[in-house]
C-alpha cells in the first residue's frame, strides 16, 4: 500500500497537481495528500487547468508539512516537487521508506497574457501527470524525466 505526501513550497500548484493525478490513478488501497512548506492560496491557474482534466480541485485547502509531521502523520514516500533548495526544508517523517524529489517550474512566476500562463501551467500539468502515472506503474524506480 502506498501513502504519498507531495510537498512543494506553498501547497498552491504542483503538490495540489499531484496529490490530484495520484488520488485519480493509483488503486483505491493507496492515498495521498499534499501540503507547503509555507502554505499559501491556491493558484487559479492550476485550479483552472485541472478543471480542463475534469479534476475539481477549488475547494482544495493549502495544508502545512509541519502541521502534519506534528500530528504524526506517517506515509510510504515523500516526493517533493519543488526545486532542491525549497526540499531541503521539509521535515523527516517517520518510516518513510523514499524521499524522491522531483523538480518542476512553479507556476506562480510564469508571465504573460491569460492564454500565455495557461498554457505554461498546462505543460507542468501534464509532465507532472505523466510522472505521477510512471510512479504508480513502478514506485520503486526513480521516474526520472
Amino acid at each position: 500500500m502506498l501513502k504519498v505526501l507531495f510537498v512543494c513550497i506553498h501547497n498552491s500548484a504542483r503538490s495540489q497537481m499531484a496529490e490530484a493525478f495520484f488520488n485519480k490513478y493509483a488503486s483505491s488501497t493507496d492515498s495521498s495528500e499534499s501540503a507547503g512548506i509555507e502554505p499559501g492560496k491556491l493558484n487559479s491557474y492550476v485550479v483552472r487547468s485541472m478543471g480542463e482534466k475534469g479534476i475539481d480541485i477549488s475547494g482544495n485547502e493549502t495544508k502545512g508539512v509541519f502541521n502534519l509531521y506534528k500530528e504524526g502523520r506517517t506515509y510510504s514516500h515523500v516526493i517533493t516537487v519543488c526545486d532542491a533548495e525549497a526540499a531541503q526544508r521539509c521535515p523527516i517523517f517517520p518510516g518513510i521508506s523514499r524521499i524522491i524529489m522531483w523538480s518542476f517550474p512553479d507556476p506562480s512566476t510564469f508571465s504573460g497574457s491569460d492564454e500565455e500562463i495557461m498554457e505554461q501551467v498546462r505543460v507542468v500539468r501534464d509532465t507532472i501527470e505523466t510522472k505521477v502515472k510512471a510512479f504508480i506503474a513502478n514506485p520503486l524506480e526513480e521516474n526520472t524525466l
